[in-house]
């Protein structure tokens, strides 16, 4: 019998909080190198603060994070980067007085070689900025930078946290894109993302949140989009994600 292979990422039993009380509720999650894994549920859900307790930012109360099979709670998120675990969290998470080359030599100690031409070809917007203050981006091209640091750091497990928040739709294919870049050179993805259509055309397997319990763990193509867009995030998240994506899967 062939050995299968443990998940990159496994999360067991998280009860995690803030003080007054658990937003998580014995969360479970795995993910394996190369998938992706995408968590939906509404604003309060606790998406954010799982990815949270996974990059070390927010001990649990109880419940254990695997990274490539040593349980890490407890480890400083440094220790965790360290480890090849990279968390982008929601914003622009770049260096504004830098230039785009400057913010992409940060992310990696290796001289610039075909790995910051693998970056610019995933990012191919950031090619043509390469002297630009990152300041002066768009936000969308902001959103790519923190993307293509991520690129370089080549990190075992990538943490996303609403890598679309406020960019046009031209732009979120762009990003959407990206993220395939990572799944495709084997990187395991957790994807907290509102667009439920986008979300599940490219993820593997799905976890959906629910007042900080899993209401929903398994196969992406399990879900029917409209279905969770339309009980969890409300008819009007659900009806702006299909407009935006469409109803396509990854086969």
């Amino acid at each position: 019998m062939t050995d299968v292979p443990a998940p990159v990422l496994e999360v067991e039993g998280i009860r995690a909080g803030y003080g007054q009380g658990d937003v998580l509720h014995g969360v479970d999650l795995a993910v394996d190198a190369g998938r992706v894994v995408a968590v939906l549920g509404p604003n309060g859900a606790g998406k954010s603060t799982l990815l949270k307790v996974i990059a070390g930012f927010v001990r649990p109360d109880s419940g254990h994070v695997r990274l490539d099979g040593a349980d890490v709670v407890g480890a400083p998120p440094s220790e965790l980067a360290r480890c090849g675990l990279y968390w982008l969290p929601e914003g622009r998470a770049v260096f504004p007085s830098l230039t785009v080359v400057e913010n992409l030599r940060l992310a990696t100690a290796r001289p610039e070689s075909g790995r910051f031409d693998a970056a610019f070809a995933a990012f191919p917007r950031l090619d043509e900025r390469r002297g630009q203050l990152a300041r002066t981006l768009s936000g969308g091209e902001q959103r790519m930078l923190a993307l293509a640091r991520a690129f370089l750091a080549e990190p075992l497990v990538l943490l996303l946290d609403e890598p679309s928040l406020g960019l046009a739709p031209k732009v979120v294919d762009e990003v959407f894109a990206g993220i395939a870049r990572f799944r495709d050179g084997g990187t395991a993805v957790v994807l907290v993302e509102q667009y439920v259509h986008r979300s599940l055309a490219l993820a593997d397997s799905a976890v959906v949140l629910d007042r900080g319990t899993v209401a929903f763990a398994g196969s992406a193509d399990e879900l029917d989009a409209d279905e969770v867009g339309a009980r969890y995030l409300g008819s009007a998240v659900s009806t702006r994600s299909r407009a935006r994506s469409g109803r396509a899967r990854r086969r």
